[in-house]
């Protein structure tokens, strides 16, 4: 019996790095533009338009959305509305570009200032700002390269303005968490959120 609920890990890079747990019991299929990952399906994220529509309950994408150019993330967005069923929903994860900056500045950081410790080692100020360095070195691919920032602000209208008014967002170690809506949550979705203790 097929699962019920389907969500879709957009450049994911690899089903070995977990997705939060709320997801269990879905069937989780991971989108990349990265064919060397053995990824479900192959594709560039400005190009969700040529998928089904209506497929996804969900779209979970994590540190993807920075690796696209201001002018092409309009685009990236309106792929993610066309994918999603009506009450469909992404979760979202970008680098929290103010706070990195405050975070710089009260230290009195250089660019090549180590940031934090992650599972593929010391994330510098530079890798945050414009890409993990040693991904790009390593892989060869211009796409791992950080092209746009966010503040919660502009991320919520950049959302807005492409088919997501409903969002809820916090903020956390370096790094935004935001949940767009196409339309009000439905009970299911304040339930696998706790939306009513989140603020807007």
């Amino acid at each position: 019996m097929p699962n019920e609920r389907k969500v879709l890990n957009v450049g994911g890079h690899d089903k070995a790095i977990p997705i939060p747990n709320r997801y269990d019991g879905w069937e989780h299929l991971l989108l990349d533009v990265d064919d060397r990952v053995g990824v479900d399906i192959v594709a560039d994220a400005r190009k969700l338009k040529s998928l089904e529509s209506g497929t996804f309950d969900a779209l979970y994408c994590s540190h993807t959305l920075e690796h696209f150019y201001y002018h092409e993330v309009p685009l990236v967005v309106q792929g993610f509305h066309h994918v999603l069923t009506p009450s469909g929903f992404i979760e979202l994860r970008v680098p929290d570009l103010l706070e990195v900056m405050k975070v710089v500045v009260a230290n009195n950081l250089d660019v090549e200032s180590p940031l934090y410790q992650s599972r593929a080692g010391p994330i510098f100020v530079l890798d945050v700002i414009y890409g993990h360095r040693a991904e790009i070195e390593r892989s060869g691919h211009d796409f791992y390269a950080h092209k746009t920032g966010y503040s919660v602000a502009s991320l919520r209208r950049i959302l807005g303005a492409n088919g997501f008014p409903v969002t809820f967002s916090e903020r956390k170690q370096l790094e935004i968490c935001m949940i767009a809506f196409k339309q009000q949550p439905d009970e299911f979705a304040r339930k696998l959120f706790n939306i009513a203790e989140k603020l807007e």
